[in-house]
């Protein structure tokens, strides 16, 4: 009896996930623990793993396609078993294997277009109109059927009118595909759904509009006056979207406050180019790494988070939860958005140890590796934009932390020593994004003030 799988809950958010493509393929044996397919959710990229063993008899979701979760996506029996699909209730099969389904669908479609079209005189006998507002109506009404009647008298002058479901035209427009000389599979060689998904596979474009300039045989981009882009809709996908619902949630329902304070980053910028030029000349496995900004600034705020544990803090609704660890988190830029890696209690881990989890944490960040425990329980988040040449910003709390630190870029700018002298400095903009259920004034500034003292004096990291 071949067994169905269904597409599993992989975050607490998660209520769909797009199959990124199959690790196995029909026929193929599988055992408990393997891994059948690559899935994107709303968080991050994660394989789903087998807990059948046999045979995989049918997939029944293609690559690309977005699935709920509880929906079956696979069968898995014994060799040579027999798996009917239509056993399944699954709204991700493929075109091919459901025509009767689509031509339903055209059909639908084409009846709600007809409706919607005006009726022309011979359809229906209208009632001599009695009166100058009857009159005017009837002549609207004639003058539409006109209208309709010309359309396709110009439409038989060009050539026979060609049969395309409602659908299929309006599925041509989303993605591109010309309909001109698309040669129809549905009744009567009705253009359908499946004929502009397999012309959009096989790359057929619409052609440009009249009003795009001729270029010849070959197109090149409009360098002056043209447009930056293609004009699209872009779909959401499920990560973008949790990431504007949460922020969202964040904006309107945490009350923000703000505290900048700009620090001394000369000594930290010296002890880092001291230690990278001893690190780097190390193999990796003796040791040797290569220090960031960062990595001082994740280790500053872990150590000061220790000395203002207030600041390492959640809003519970009907109490303030205090965390015993410093969860460090960092925001890291991808493809479909933005997702925060966390170091596990950084309070207890060197500089050279937070490194190295930085590194490994964003690689598998970019590559869409993350497991759940990588990218949750974070309790105190690092955004630094300093690296794209960001002086200052502002960041918006991450739920559901208490606060959220925004890193500006190193900047040379001229300041009064000691000496009362105008002498060239290395300054660093800090601004902490608090959430004032959690955080008062008085905390948010000590937590600045004593993390602008491990910067100045980094050698306090060390020890």
């Amino acid at each position: 009896m071949a067994t169905v799988i269904e597409m599993p809950k992989l975050s607490d958010t998660m209520t769909v996930g797009t199959l990124v493509n199959w690790l196995k393929n029909e026929g193929d044996e599988v055992t408990i623990g393997d891994a059948l397919a690559e899935v994107e959710t709303d968080k991050a990229t994660m394989e789903l793993e087998c807990f059948e063993e046999g045979v995989l008899l049918k997939q029944l979701a293609s690559a690309g396609d977005e699935v709920a979760v509880g929906t079956a996506i696979a069968a898995v029996g014994e060799k040579g078993e027999e798996f009917d699909p239509s056993s399944v209730k699954s709204p991700d099969k493929a075109e091919g294997e459901k025509p009767k389904e689509d031509d339903k669908e055209e059909d639908k479609e084409q009846d709600k277009e007809e409706k919607s079209k005006p009726k022309k005189d011979s359809d229906t006998k209208k009632p001599e109109p009695s009166s100058s507002e009857g009159k005017a109506e009837a002549k609207e009404s004639t003058d539409a059927a006109k209208a309709d009647s010309d359309s396709k008298k110009e439409e038989s002058s060009t050539g026979p009118r060609r049969k395309i479901s409602p659908l299929a035209r309006k599925l041509a427009e989303e993605k591109g595909v010309s309909l001109e000389g698309l040669k129809g599979t549905g009744p009567g060689g009705r253009v359908v759904k499946a004929d502009v998904l397999a012309a959009a596979e096989r790359g057929d474009s619409a052609p440009a509009s009249s009003d795009s300039p001729a270029t010849g045989a070959q197109s090149f981009p409009v360098m002056e006056g043209g447009a930056i882009a293609e004009e699209e809709k872009i779909k959401v996908s499920s990560m973008r979207g949790t990431i504007a619902r949460r922020l969202l949630e964040s904006k309107t329902q945490i009350p923000h406050f703000y505290l900048e304070i700009e620090v001394d980053a000369a000594p930290l910028l010296k002890l880092r180019a001291d230690l990278n030029a001893s690190l780097t000349q190390l193999p990796p496995e003796k040791g040797g790494a290569k220090l960031s900004v960062n990595d001082f600034i994740m280790k500053a705020s872990a150590e000061a988070l220790r000395r203002v544990p207030l600041a390492n803090c959640s809003w519970g609704g009907d109490h303030i939860q205090q965390h015993a660890d410093a969860h460090v988190s960092f925001a890291v830029a991808i493809d479909d958005g933005l997702i925060t890696p966390v170091i596990k209690k950084a309070q207890n881990k060197s500089l050279r140890q937070i490194s190295a989890e930085v590194k490994s944490l964003a690689r598998k960040a970019r590559d869409k590796k993350l497991k759940p425990d990588e990218f949750t329980g974070g309790t105190f988040c690092v955004s630094n934009l300093g690296m794209f040449g960001i002086s200052r910003f502002s960041a918006i709390i991450n739920p559901p932390n208490a606060a959220i630190l925004a890193v500006g870029g190193t900047r040379k700018v001229p300041v009064v020593n000691e000496k009362n002298e105008i002498v060239p400095g290395d300054r660093i903009s800090l601004t902490l994004s608090c959430d004032h259920r959690v955080v008062d004034g008085a905390v948010g500034a000590q937590f600045l003030q004593a993390l602008q003292e491990l910067i100045e004096n980094p050698a306090l990291m060390l020890v």
